[in-house]
């Protein structure tokens, strides 16, 4: 969606577009957020992770899944504010400052998205 905001700079076609398209995609992007979760359990319960957060261990793993689990964290709270201000104005005007945090947050989860999957990454290439 972030995307296609970017790329659909007229007004008219996205007040047409938004109320259509933004419910169902909000439906993927909250069931991609449970996988996210998911898997992020299973991965701290079955690689012994979780042990090792809450010791005094001062290894590279802890500190990326120290940083990867307050990135998780904050999505969480960006996309409660994004999907609150959604689904409450669909398909009416919004405010200036609705329309300021529906984009703040919305471009900022897709960056944070990165960041979380680059920590993803390089947690699984140390354990591997």
């Amino acid at each position: 969606m972030f995307v296609l905001g970017v790329t659909l700079t007229d007004k008219q076609k996205q007040r047409e577009v938004y109320p259509h398209i933004g419910p169902i995609f909000g439906y993927f992007e909250l069931a991609s957020l449970v996988v996210l979760i998911l898997t992020g359990v299973i991965m701290i319960s079955n690689d012994g992770l979780l042990e090792m957060l809450f010791s005094s261990d001062d290894s590279i793993v802890v500190e990326y899944l120290s940083k990867k689990l307050l990135l998780v964290a904050s999505l969480i709270a960006a996309t409660a504010i994004h999907f609150t201000i959604a689904y409450r104005t669909n398909g009416k005007e919004r405010t200036k400052i609705e329309n300021f945090f529906s984009r703040g947050t919305s471009l900022y989860i897709f960056f944070v998205n990165l960041f979380i999957l680059h920590y993803a990454i390089m947690i699984r290439s140390i354990m591997s």
